[in-house]
């Protein structure tokens, strides 16, 4: 446990460095795309807001170069073929390097596999002088119940969700407040600790350094959730090519974090399979007549399977929409039941407001927000992240969400506590429930 806080230590203060220097890459690591962001910033000057506000770090930096690559090597969000994944990762980076003409040493990667599991941590202290000091609040996030996360896996995120001081609690920062005893919550995700040293060794191998790692699933709700969703409890479903990231965010934390290993290349790989054509023919179907609501127009509607097998009669096969619909919506269903699972067992349906919010490329799908809608529960909108300084036009859709959001948490890294001593005693996990249980509870 300790050389993974050494670890993320070195990353913060790599993290730093860049910006001291100016310059950081952002790298999100998808199945589908891997796009790459260079971001310069304006100093160190501006860097003390802290937070994730709707124009969160817009004065602080700007997007300066910008470039995606098709993905190779990536399945399900982890890295399968490091060979193929390394020149996709240079190929980005390359390319953002030569639109912003600068050279970058440092990069802040997201990753959507790793089968992340979320854990509510609880902690308490009595206060030795009746007021709550930097000290005191490392104190009591080391008093937390560290679980037993089992053999290979590493944290990725741990943050504090909540503070509660005597009797008071929903405290966002205790520190200079008086009171006899100090309270929090902490929410802690775990990651599969392989498929991180293959990033790690990934970015090594383009000559660069990992100056910090953050989870698809979160960043993606970052970008994509407005400020009262983030306030007052929303889902994140962001719908990736490879795995389909969920977040829950309630009072601007993430409380929950999970993963389905399904996708939109599910969906082409389907429509491939029952039109048995490439899947990049079938790619450009879905993308270009795909949906999931079939109405009476559909039928009518033909769409050329077209191909180049030398088979005249195969060749020249069309379909109805229709039948393309007949093929696509089975998955997409599938896809959205295992989400609405996974909603069920983080105790999704406690909170005061049930916002889903689908993001990512295959949240493009038209009717995809009806279909939502009727699966996931009546409040489903589909988000764009937030405008960011800079960004081409080409990165500011659903796609890009995870980049988005790694912009803004490389820009205000949310309070990260690792500058602290974790007790070396383990504990069993507490279960998740907990988490949302003080929810309800407290606000």
């Amino acid at each position: 446990m300790t050389d993974l806080y050494q670890s993320q230590r070195a990353m913060r203060n790599m993290r730093r460095a860049a910006m001291q220097r100016g310059v950081i890459a952002i790298l999100d690591i998808g199945s589908s795309k891997i796009a790459c962001l260079i971001l310069r910033f304006d100093g160190p000057g501006n860097m003390t807001d802290e937070g994730i506000g709707s124009m969160a770090g817009q004065s602080s930096f700007r997007v300066i170069g910008a470039a995606t690559t098709r993905s190779r090597g990536v399945r399900f969000g982890e890295i399968s073929v490091m060979a193929e994944t390394e020149r996709a990762v240079r190929t980005a980076v390359q390319a953002a390097q030569k639109m912003a003409n600068v050279r970058v040493d440092h990069v802040i990667a997201c990753f959507s596999g790793g089968d992340p599991r979320s854990y509510g941590l609880a902690g308490e202290i009595d206060l030795e002088d009746g007021v709550v000091s930097e000290q005191e609040v490392a104190r009591v996030l080391a008093a937390c119940d560290v679980p037993d996360l089992g053999p290979g896996r590493e944290v990725v995120h741990a943050q504090p969700v909540n503070f509660a001081l005597d009797h008071r609690s929903g405290l966002i920062d205790p520190r200079g407040q008086i009171g006899n005893r100090l309270a929090t919550d902490m929410h802690l995700l775990s990651v599969d600790g392989n498929v991180v040293q293959n990033i790690l060794h990934c970015i090594q191998r383009c000559d660069l350094e990992l100056a910090g790692l953050a989870s698809s699933a979160y960043v993606s709700g970052v970008a994509s959730l407005v400020e009262d969703e983030q306030e007052l409890g929303a889902a994140c479903i962001d719908m990736g090519g490879g795995s389909t990231g969920i977040s829950i965010f309630i009072k601007k934390h993430m409380i929950y974090a999970d993963s389905v290993r399904m996708g939109g290349d599910h969906v082409t790989s389907d429509i491939s399979k029952g039109l048995m054509v490439p899947l990049a023919v079938a790619e450009r179907i879905k993308t270009k007549h795909g949906g999931v609501h079939a109405t009476g127009m559909d039928d009518r509607e033909m769409i050329d399977v077209g191909g180049d097998s030398g088979d005249w009669e195969k060749d020249r096969r069309q379909i109805s929409r229709t039948d393309l619909i007949g093929i696509m919506r089975p998955r997409v269903e599938e896809i959205l039941e295992e989400v609405r699972m996974r909603l069920d067992v983080a105790g999704f349906d406690s909170l005061p407001s049930q916002q889903i919010v689908l993001t990512g490329g295959a949240s493009l799908l038209p009717g995809l927000d009806g279909l939502a809608s009727r699966i996931l529960g009546q409040r489903v909108r589909l988000g764009r992240p937030l405008r960011v300084q800079g960004l081409p036009q080409a990165a500011t859709g659903a796609a890009f969400a995870g980049s988005v959001g790694l912009c803004l948490f490389a820009a205000h890294p949310q309070d990260e506590w690792w500058d602290f001593e974790i007790p070396a005693e383990r504990y069993p996990a507490r279960s998740l429930r907990r988490v949302v249980k003080w929810f309800k509870d407290n606000w």
